[in-house]
């Protein structure tokens, strides 16, 4: 016991880039690794050869049918890796799931199994980034079962992400939270522009899930726990015009979850054979993997989280909450200006199930989470 309260307190351990760059690299060297080619199997076997070295990972090479269609020449079994690390006390049933794509695409010419695909940023960062926050959080106390996940056929209309969301949704996974991590490495755009100070998340808000409250809390662990002089920029949309990402099938499958991109993206290194290692700023791209895995592990130990919040309406100048508590877990309260878009404070109140802030309600939007869990807005 006292072993995982030491693991829980202890900071969090640093993300080497030099690490990110040589999973960027080994996967980069592959002539490509599209969805329907030999060099994704290679590549999947490789990633789940790198997973199986972490303590106490069960790896599974994921097998699911595509169809025939504009970027898959025939019907075939094509294959995604799947790591799940266990809970290590305490043990909650909420899934924390963070994960990034394999496969690549040249989209320069006929997109075919034949031309150059490095995939460097979109999306070996991603990938590459999962696999690092799963060898930081195996030496680390978890209470909630995570999932580090490279998907396959992203280039493909998701067709990867969607095969496992859907067979969360058959299953009755409980998930709490996705992390789709997809271009996280790079810092410039093709004007010139660099800003390697933010990165950005998309969320959508809508009643059948909680990602845009998940957003939220990203956004707030990043400013008043992690690193300085690095943030991170809420974009209140699903994704970027004209795009998509795996986290949209859990989604539409009504499971938490956002995107993670870098703040510029330079789209002649997207789908081309010049998406390389050395176009990469892996000092930037380390310190948004830090950004995840201080998600991850504040997730991956939260408590339950409180149902039924709500506002006492009556007339007065402040304002109490309620709701209904899990026995043992410790809250925390959010509150905001209406016309804020992220948390503006927070105040710790412990296993209660009330607390009165000397806050005028109809100006402020209040929320309860559990320590490190995602807030449920009070109603």
């Amino acid at each position: 016991m006292l072993a995982t309260l030491a693991m829980m307190l202890a900071p969090l351990p640093k993300i080497d880039p030099a690490a990110l760059k040589a999973t960027v690299e080994k996967l980069a060297s592959w002539h490509n690794r599209h969805t329907a080619s030999t060099g994704l199997e290679e590549a999947a076997e490789w990633m789940a050869g790198e997973y199986r070295k972490i303590p106490g990972a069960k790896v599974e090479l994921m097998r699911y049918s595509i169809p025939k269609g504009p970027r898959v020449p025939a019907d075939k079994e094509v294959v995604q890796v799947v790591c799940r690390l266990e809970p290590t006390t305490d043990p909650l049933p909420g899934l924390v799931i963070m994960g990034g794509h394999m496969d690549t695409i040249n989209m320069s010419g006929p997109a075919d199994l034949t031309l150059r695909s490095p995939g460097a940023n979109d999306d070996g960062s991603g990938t590459a980034a999962a696999l690092e926050v799963a060898r930081a959080m195996a030496g680390r106390a978890r209470r909630h079962p995570m999932l580090f996940v490279a998907f396959s056929g992203e280039e493909q209309s998701l067709l990867g992400s969607g095969a496992l969301a859907a067979r969360a949704k058959a299953e009755g996974w409980p998930i709490d939270a996705v992390l789709s991590n997809d271009m996280i490495g790079n810092s410039r755009n093709g004007l010139g522009q660099k800003d390697d100070k933010h990165l950005r998340v998309f969320s959508e808000a809508v009643e059948t899930h909680q990602g845009r409250e998940l957003a939220r809390l990203i956004e707030w662990l990043q400013r008043n726990e992690g690193q300085k002089g690095h943030s991170v920029k809420l974009v209140f949309r699903r994704d970027r015009f004209g795009r998509g990402g795996d986290h949209t099938p859990f989604n539409n499958a009504g499971f938490t979850a956002v995107r993670l991109t870098e703040m510029v993206e330079d789209y002649t290194h997207q789908h081309t054979p010049d998406d390389l290692p050395e176009h990469m700023d892996f000092a930037y791209f380390a310190r948004n993997a830090m950004v995840n895995l201080l998600a991850v592990d504040r997730l991956g130990n939260a408590g339950l989280p409180p149902t039924r919040v709500r506002i006492d309406r009556k007339q007065s100048h402040d304002t109490t909450l309620t709701w209904t508590a899990t026995p043992g877990t410790n809250y925390v309260v959010y509150w905001r200006d209406t016309a804020s878009g992220t948390w503006e404070h927070a105040q710790k109140v412990g296993a209660v199930s009330t607390i009165n802030l000397k806050v005028d309600k109809d100006n402020t939007e209040f929320a309860v989470g559990a320590e490190g869990g995602i807030p449920v807005p009070a109603q």
